[in-house]
């Protein structure tokens, strides 16, 4: 019964849908019509000073016919009548222009045959002209008036806001906000650095002036915030706008680019606090898609780390492309979860296989590699905090090391045709357990590449991340929510960052790159001192830098540099296809003479012979510059039964 009765309802509705569409669509042609035959009519008597010869009258009844069918015909097949009304835009009337000069010029043919009098040019031309300006006008009208005719927000309940780009990116804003009644904002006007836009009115908003004047503009205008368009700004741009609102005491917001937007869910929902990220000015990624689908769809792919931030942004970028399993070697169970439960949801179509193990357990990646014949790794697991490790090398040395050896091995083995390992900017010239241990890992799979001759190796090079566990953005975040202080250990810490899609995208984009044993390094752009990324971050919460929250020194940590290196002296930069990938192509150190030494740092870890790991790490990365705190460690006085047994060790 209730069946029953909905359908009478719906068809209800929807016939009187499309008789109101019907309605509209006749409305239209309509007055396309009597344009036709007002412009021909006045073409006349514009011509003859509004009174007709008697020879021309003839023609008039003759023109005017001919011009409403052919004019309609032509309208029709340059699809005219498609165009909406509600959104003329200048591109239509370049449109309607041609439509009218198409039909012009098939009239003059028509009726140079069929008229009973030669016509004047003029008419032609007058015709012309006003057949333009008629039907083109009567949509302007229609735009003006639909324009106006939005619904408002009560006048007290809207948010004053100005617009800090007066480009194509704000005009866009200042559209979207007079056609959207979601979007309760009144724009007060324009801020826009470039001078000789000031005082000009665009859509009807007037360019107050630039970002220096901000402060005085604000307290003429009681504006509530600050909408910055300007998707194309860099991030030392997008940091100094930040601190002109800031300065002037009103909170901003962005507008993304359009990149952004059409991933997303339109303007009204994107529009968004300003992010750190935002502060870099990273340009987005340009990915070669169809290389990388042709390496990952299909195929089974193992990431180790998987729940760690590179490695499960890993996950996500490889499922975009249809592999037919995702598989996760992970350690931390919580995490694991965690991202198991993102892929089921995210990526249904996609098999995502959890699987809890360690990378030192050669045995457990025996089964997972047997179980699942993955033909691609991914390899992301490591540790990687610096003072950790520096406290702890012989665990730097058992993870990094043998458990990427461990990977590789088990990859070469089952016949893995892509490895591609996660390095960092801190293998280069490294001071510190982490960078030095990496350094290891890099000689290391370049020299197996030269054993293996199924697997292509590869390892990929970068700085930091936004926003990665144990990053300083989280810690610096917490430390804010807390009400300070803000701790930076060093004035001059510069560092190198990029975001996690950002990384993860070009990782996936160098594993289609080289063929086997290069180093890739990604492009990190300009190096970021820390302490104003501590201050940007501050002002992002909406409070001042050394007056609502301190800033501390704190000195660096153990195996701390000021400045991160992304390439040796000794390392040849050579470009590839993609202009954030090079790669480094450094010599090969030969697997016999690197197996003997990574044999005596393995026995060393067994015996946990700190001073002789440090000798061998020195000898197989000689750049290697260990930390004092390291040099300290060394000069302690040995156990005696330790130095036996590491002395029996190396000699065998």
């Amino acid at each position: 019964m209730l069946i029953g009765y909905a359908q009478p309802n719906t068809t209800r509705v929807s016939r009187a849908l499309l008789q109101r569409l019907h309605l509209r669509a006749v409305a239209m042609w309509s007055i396309q019509l009597c344009a036709i035959p007002i412009s021909g009519i006045l073409a006349f008597l514009l011509r003859f000073d509004l009174t007709l010869p008697g020879n021309q009258w003839t023609n008039l009844v003759c023109a005017v016919p001919v011009w409403m069918v052919v004019k309609t015909v032509v309208f029709c097949l340059m699809r005219v009548h498609l165009t909406s009304w509600r959104h003329f835009s200048i591109a239509d009337v370049t449109r309607i222009s041609m439509a009218n000069l198409a039909a012009s010029g098939v009239s003059v043919i028509v009726l140079s045959l069929i008229a009973p009098a030669r016509l004047p040019g003029s008419v032609y031309f007058l015709d012309l002209l006003l057949c333009v300006f008629t039907t083109g006008g009567v949509r302007v009208l229609a735009r003006i008036v639909t324009d106006r005719a939005r619904p408002v927000a009560c006048g007290n309940s809207l948010k004053r806001v100005f617009i800090y780009g007066a480009g194509a990116a704000g005009i866009s804003v200042v559209r979207e906000i007079r056609s959207n009644p979601r979007l309760a904002y009144l724009v007060c006007g324009f801020i826009d650095d470039d001078e000789r836009k000031r005082g000009l009115s665009i859509q009807e908003v007037r360019v107050l002036g630039s970002g220096r004047s901000l402060r005085a503009i604000k307290s003429k205008h009681a504006v509530d915030e600050i909408l910055i368009a300007i998707p194309s700004a860099t991030g030392s741009q997008m940091t100094q706008i930040l601190r002109r609102c800031y300065d002037a005491g009103v909170r901003c917001k962005t507008i993304p680019g359009l990149t952004e937007i059409i991933e997303g869910s339109g303007l009204t929902a994107q529009i968004r606090d300003v992010a750190v990220e935002d502060l870099l000015g990273r340009t987005p990624v340009k990915l070669d898609e169809s290389a990388i689908r042709g390496k990952v769809e299909g195929r089974v792919v193992l990431v180790t780390g998987a729940a760690g931030s590179i490695g499960s942004e890993l996950c996500r970028q490889i499922a975009r492309f249809e592999p037919t399993k995702i598989v996760s070697c992970e350690i931390a169970e919580t995490a694991l979860f965690h991202i198991q439960r993102e892929m089921n949801r995210e990526f249904p179509q996609v098999h995502f296989a959890a699987e809890i193990g360690s990378i030192q357990n050669k045995r457990r990646l025996a089964e997972v590699f047997d179980q699942h014949r993955p033909s691609m790794v991914f390899h992301a697991a490591a540790y990687k905090h610096v003072p950790m490790m520096e406290a702890h090398a012989v665990e730097a040395v058992e993870n990094n090391v043998f458990g990427t050896l461990n990977v590789a091995c088990a990859a070469a083995e089952h016949g893995v045709q892509d490895f591609v390992m996660i390095s960092s900017d801190k293998a280069v010239h490294p001071t510190n357990m982490m960078g030095v241990t990496k350094r290891v890992a890099e000689i290391m799979i370049r020299s197996l590449q030269k054993k293996s001759c199924v697997t292509k190796f590869v390892s990929v090079r970068f700085g930091n991340v936004l926003g990665s566990n144990g990053s300083v953005v989280p810690i610096f975040k917490e430390q804010i929510a807390r009400g300070g202080p803000v701790t930076v250990t060093h004035p001059e810490m510069r560092r190198y960052f990029m975001t996690i899609p950002e990384a993860s995208q070009l990782v996936l984009q160098a594993s289609t790159l080289g063929h086997g044993g290069e180093i890739f390094v990604l492009d990190m752009g300009q190096p970021v001192r820390i302490v104003d990324l501590a201050r940007n971050l501050i002002l992002l919460s909406g409070l001042q830098p050394d007056h609502d929250i301190e800033i501390e020194f704190t000195g660096t940590r153990p195996g701390e540099k000021l400045y991160e290196e992304i390439n040796t002296l000794e390392e040849d930069t050579v470009p590839t296809c993609h202009e954030k990938i090079k790669v480094f192509a450094g010599t090969t150190v030969p697997w016999s003479a690197l197996e003997r030494q990574l044999d005596a740092l393995r026995r060393a870890c067994m015996v946990r012979d700190f001073n002789t790991l440090l000798l061998l790490l020195k000898d197989i990365v000689p750049e290697y510059n260990p930390s004092v705190d390291i040099l300290r460690r060394a000069l302690k006085p040995v156990p005696h039964s330790h130095a036996t047994a590491a002395a029996a060790g190396l000699l065998q």
